[in-house]
């Protein structure tokens, strides 16, 4: 696959797509969202490919946010029709991903590009990174997905602090909060996050799929309702091979050998 705005990468069981717009802090503009579906989408249907990592080039920024150009020009239509396909539901396209989502953060991690590591299921970080919602300082909000998914992370007081200040916020204290899982010097980063990715990718593809599932479900309804959905996934996973091999690995004293079947 030829892009323009980012690098897209196999390596092993786990994908890369780096945001290559250094010039603009990585700034998501409309080609950069419709490249990253599409390297989505092959993520996705490949079968080899059971963990997929976002990063941003140049080391300044994983995504400073949304390209302004671009949505300085919409009207209320243009902005809903926007956040339909390509803002809002583009993110979460990543969120709902059957494969584990890495969030590889080094530099700026702002607006559009703190709802992207917000979609992601875990979330790494440079020392050197700094996240924020600047969006009120140009009088507008959070509108992709950024006020109900960071309320949900790091609690609603410390979320309402980030988005009504417009205040950024440091690595260390990122992670304090929970809005990152981990926090590494720059030249550690990537080894950190490759680590992480070869741990996920030993599993199961089904096991990862339905736990992710499971887990993205306590957003969305009660516990009695989560608890019955998690039997049910966890009730369908016995009837795969994948289950079976497991099992069997454990047993044998062996490292188990998952088709994702």
């Amino acid at each position: 696959m030829a892009f323009e705005n980012i690098f897209y990468e196999k390596q092993d069981d786990v994908a890369r797509i780096t945001v290559n717009r250094p010039d603009k802090r990585n700034a998501l503009n409309r080609a950069t969202r419709l490249e990253m579906a599409q390297a989505l989408e092959d993520a996705e249907s490949d079968p080899v490919i059971r963990v997929l990592i976002l990063s941003g080039a140049g080391g300044k920024a994983f995504v400073s946010g949304s390209d302004l150009n671009e949505l300085s020009r919409l009207d209320a239509l243009g902005m809903e029709a926007f956040s339909s396909t390509l803002g809002q539901r583009f993110y979460t396209r990543f969120e709902q991903s059957p494969k584990p989502v890495i969030a590889m953060i080094d530099g700026l991690c702002l607006g559009g590009g703190l709802e992207l590591a917000l979609a992601c299921d875990i979330r790494m970080a440079s020392d050197r990174s700094r996240f924020g919602a600047p969006e009120m300082f140009i009088g507008v909000m959070p509108g992709s997905g950024g006020t109900q998914r960071l309320a949900r992370l790091v609690g609603y007081g410390k979320a309402k602090e980030m988005i009504l200040t417009g205040d950024m916020i440091d690595a260390g204290e990122a992670h304090r909060i929970g809005l990152v899982n981990s926090v590494h010097p720059p030249e550690a980063l990537e080894g950190a996050v490759r680590e992480t990715a070869r741990r996920m990718a030993r599993n199961s593809p089904l096991a990862l799929k339905w736990a992710k599932r499971s887990i993205n479900m306590t957003q969305e309804v009660g516990l009695s309702a989560g608890l019955a959905y998690e039997i049910l996934a966890e009730s369908l996973l016995f009837t795969g091979r994948d289950k079976e091999e497991g099992m069997k690995a454990f047993f044998e004293k062996r490292k188990p050998r998952f088709k994702g079947e």
